[in-house]
């Protein structure tokens, strides 16, 4: 069995379509799977990348309570909006730069 040129390239095109419907589904899916309320849940890999900071800083934010956490099936998550307001209250803006003139 062949097939011409075209008739191949229009069935790859078909393919790679399929491809990005299913991509879109998985990526709504996961969206969906990590929500509590409508409100995207973070793990604490997210939040180690996001914050840069170490898995023993997060230990000691969750133990002092700084940081609100829920417990899924054994697994630890934050809500995004926690995460905002812990970074609002957590971290100062920079002090302002003296006139060296005066």
């Amino acid at each position: 069995m062949n097939i011409d040129r075209t008739e191949f390239i229009a069935w790859m095109e078909r393919i790679m379509d399929r491809f990005d419907i299913l991509g879109e589904h998985i990526d709504y899916a996961q969206k969906k799977r990590n929500s509590l309320d409508g409100e995207e849940l973070l793990d604490n890999q997210d939040l180690l990348q996001m914050l840069k900071i170490s898995n023993r800083s997060l230990q000691r934010y969750r133990t002092t309570r700084k940081l609100p956490y829920y417990t899924i099936s054994g697994k630890i998550y934050y809500k995004l909006s926690d995460v905002h307001q812990f970074i609002r209250e957590s971290f100062s803006p920079p002090a302002k730069k003296m006139n060296a003139n005066k």
